[in-house]
């Protein structure tokens, strides 16, 4: 499966939330995530332009590997998300099983997350408003679709986006955003 997505800055939230109710949209998470990311013993994860983390929502976890993007309009991707047992102890025996295969941990990143759920086009949408600590908000549009329907689902997303008066693209990723802010403050992340 491919995550299609795609991240805005600067947007009325809640004139989207209000265009998004209009279209149906519910509200099905409120939440906070704790993301910590890592890098792999064996390549430059950054340098392909991959991504491995460990996500935390409250007592639930799950290890995702994004792969290489397939554009640069969109952050689309192959995505693998494997859910984890719940609680603390899982993901602190998961970060070291990782540490203990070599896989360095690099930064987490924190962000409170609402989504709202539609469908529209043939495929169902999250819509995921996101506040970063000490980075920003952002408006975040996603769609996991077959491989075989990945033009069909960018497009399906680019024309939502619009519809949304979404204007101000981030190509960047919330771990890139996170390391260069760490950068610019002069520390490490």
């Amino acid at each position: 499966m491919l995550e299609v997505e795609i991240k805005y800055r600067n947007a009325d939230r809640a004139a989207v939330v209000a265009h998004l109710l209009e279209w149906g949209a519910v509200l099905t998470q409120d939440r906070a995530d704790a993301d910590l990311y890592f890098q792999a013993p064996d390549r430059d994860l950054k340098a392909t332009g991959e991504a491995f983390r460990l996500r935390r929502v409250g007592p639930k976890s799950y290890l995702t590997y994004k792969g290489r993007k397939l554009d640069t309009e969109t952050k689309s991707r192959p995505e693998i998300e494997v859910p984890l047992g719940d609680g603390v102890a899982t993901a602190d025996d998961a970060t070291r099983l990782l540490s203990a295969l070599g896989y360095t941990p690099v930064v987490t990143v924190r962000k409170k997350r609402r989504v709202y759920a539609f469908a529209r086009d043939g495929f169902e949408f999250e819509a995921c408003f996101d506040a970063l600590d000490g980075i920003g908000e952002f408006v975040e549009l996603e769609i996991v679709a077959p491989e075989e329907r990945y033009a069909e689902a960018k497009a399906a997303l680019l024309r939502a986006a619009d519809e949304l008066g979404l204007k101000d693209v981030e190509p960047r990723s919330y771990l890139g955003l996170v390391i260069a802010a760490h950068a610019a403050q002069g520390g490490a992340p």
